[in-house]
């Protein structure tokens, strides 16, 4: 390939030439690796679709970054999670990138329990500013998005020109199910965050997620944000 795909080369590169090279998401895992080499990280919030890539990815890349957005208001699931991964991978770099704003500075700063009142401030602070900077360093970033997940994410492609971070965004698993997903975890043993297995498909911040209901056919994300009309925490809206 003559040159590396860049958001600002987006319009000059030859889109039709790379779809052709990409058959599977193993072969976009190899390519992201092979074309950006330290400069992409994966952005993971060892969520069921985390797990996978990171297993995918270690077979790939075995240094690889990982970056995990450190809110301070996770499950104590998720951190124990984390945990295990670090012991099972330990020579993946898994990043725990923190708000530049303590709980305690942004509750002087804005008011206390600011997820309550005004949660897209709260995951623009904690989420959204700290991605920023690490993207700063890098080309590219892996996201574990899937079609499947919302109506929102069902145009996602493989290769992603992402307008807001101004960055390439490779999304390996838009093809899998939620079922492809746990096939994947049972046959390769993987820990996985045990809040799943008490009806929470998509987990995030404490404060803001809820179980879905066992049997409904409820979105996948609706266990997010469900009192307020946000299903997304802003980092894959442009």
């Amino acid at each position: 390939m003559e040159k590396k795909l860049t958001y600002e080369n987006w319009n000059e590169y030859d889109h039709g030439q790379l779809e052709s090279e990409l058959n599977d998401f193993m072969d976009v895992i190899k390519w992201a690796y092979q074309v950006y080499e330290d400069k992409i990280t994966y952005a993971c919030s060892f969520g069921a679709e985390g797990i996978v890539l990171i297993d995918l990815i270690a077979k790939v890349n075995p240094l690889a970054t990982v970056v995990f957005l450190d809110t301070g208001l996770h499950f104590k699931e998720t951190y124990s999670l984390i945990e295990k991964v670090k012991q099972k991978y330990p020579r993946l770099h898994i990043k725990m990138t923190k708000p530049d704003l303590s709980l305690k500075q942004q509750a002087d700063e804005h008011g206390d329990k600011l997820w309550e009142r005004h949660p897209n401030l709260c995951c623009h602070l904690r989420k959204i500013e700290p991605l920023e900077s690490e993207l700063s360093h890098v080309d590219a970033w892996i996201s574990g998005l899937r079609r499947e997940q919302s109506s929102s994410r069902k145009k996602t492609a493989y290769i992603n020109k992402d307008t807001k971070f101004q960055r390439v965004k490779i999304c390996p698993l838009i093809h899998w199910t939620w079922d492809d997903i746990w096939t994947y975890i049972k046959l390769n043993n993987l820990d996985y965050n045990e809040l799943h297995d008490k009806h929470y498909p998509s987990i995030g911040c404490e404060m803001c997620t809820l179980p879905v209901q066992s049997g409904t056919q409820a979105d996948a994300r609706s266990g997010r944000w469900a009192n307020f009309e946000k299903k997304e925490c802003g980092i894959h809206q442009a």
